[in-house]
């Protein structure tokens, strides 16, 4: 008999939102729940007769930016169980942590670059090969990624983020992939979609502009020629969903293409059995995963603690531990509920 639990959710709608189904999963099952906002200076005290708190944030969120961390490094001191916990997302939309971490635990990793000073910055750029793949810390979706081909378009780049910096989500980024999806989609709603683009150009959310500009360090990867996909594995305890994403026609860059096929092939049982391993060794809750296939097999280029639910709407099964196929219809967002309930009882 499960005993009688409350659990606290942090609810926003929208189409990236888990808690719609974190609370459609309670109520199916008969859980109760208590919907709390982590932004009130009290939440501490909401939490008090509750037994576990769920809140997925998001990276363009400026003001779980400022705090989200803390609280939850605050629950972990005290044993209160909450998703995601520190060791799932402390790095969290934070690509210069991920690299050290990565780095640490000696994982399959494309290699990178971090530099915090110009002439420094400098130095490489001199001494290195092109192209060459430069990103801001934050960002998702194949935002704040560029290709620089060459030392001039390096220091060009080196003296802005040296300069005035970037913002974290740039206007013209948001403007050419509207103009992409219309040239991918050829529909009314993504010509109409451009039209908001170019509205949002000249009038930027003012989410973005609460956001902090980004400067003063440089943050590279090695480019990986003639990939034309790479491979998303999103693992959740013991569960691994897959897909593999295409690469946009004309670019370099799977993410945010809206191509797909949840064929992996052979070669791609490796990133799940790699996803695995790396997870269990940070000890995370759940961890998506994005690998690029180099000369020498599959490497990862970028981790999260989640992947937006709209990215595995339809997926077919799941990979367990010992990678066989489970083929049965899933909800990625009732795994990562399941797992915590389960925590908690054991």
């Amino acid at each position: 008999m499960r005993k009688s639990l409350t659990i606290a959710i942090h609810h926003e709608k929208g189409d990236n939102s888990y808690s719609d189904r974190w609370i459609e999963y309670c109520y199916n099952n008969s859980i109760k729940y208590r919907l709390v906002n982590c932004y009130d200076s009290n939440i501490i005290e909401q939490l008090r007769d509750c037994d576990a708190l769920m809140w997925h944030w998001q990276h363009i969120d400026y003001k779980a930016q400022l705090f989200a961390r803390q609280l939850i490094l605050s629950l972990d001191a005290i044993g209160f169980p909450v998703y995601p916990n520190a060791k799932t997302a402390w790095y969290f939309d934070d690509k210069l942590g991920e690299k050290y971490l990565l780095e640490a635990i000696d994982a399959p990793m494309v290699k990178s670059y971090a530099f915090y000073d110009k002439k420094s910055s400098l130095e490489w750029i001199e001494n290195t090969t092109f192209p060459k793949v430069f990103k801001l810390r934050n960002g998702a979706g194949a935002f704040n990624v560029v290709l620089i081909n060459s030392k001039k378009e390096a220091k060009k780049y080196i003296n802005r983020a040296f300069g005035k910096g970037f913002s974290a989500n740039r206007r013209e980024a948001i403007l050419e992939e509207k103009i992409w999806h219309f040239k991918r989609d050829k529909s009314l709603k993504s010509l109409f979609n451009i039209s908001r683009g170019v509205y949002r150009y000249f009038f930027p959310h003012k989410i973005y502009s609460m956001l902090p500009i980004e400067k003063n360090y440089l943050y590279a990867q090695d480019f990986i020629a003639n990939c034309d996909h790479d491979i998303r594995v999103f693992v959740i305890g013991n569960r691994a969903v897959t897909k593999k994403r295409i690469v946009r026609d004309g670019d370099f860059r799977a993410s945010g293409s809206g191509k797909m096929s949840w064929d992996i092939g052979e070669e791609g049982r490796e990133c799940v059995k790699v996803a695995f391993e790396v997870k269990e060794r940070l000890q995370a809750q759940s961890l998506a995963f994005d690998f690029v296939k180099d000369i020498d097999g599959y490497k990862i280029v970028e981790i999260s603690y989640a992947a937006s639910p709209r990215g595995f709407p339809h997926a077919l099964g799941y990979w367990t531990r010992d990678i066989e196929w489970i083929e049965t219809p899933l909800r990625v967002e009732y795994f990562i509920i399941e797992d915590l309930i389960n925590s908690i009882e054991e």
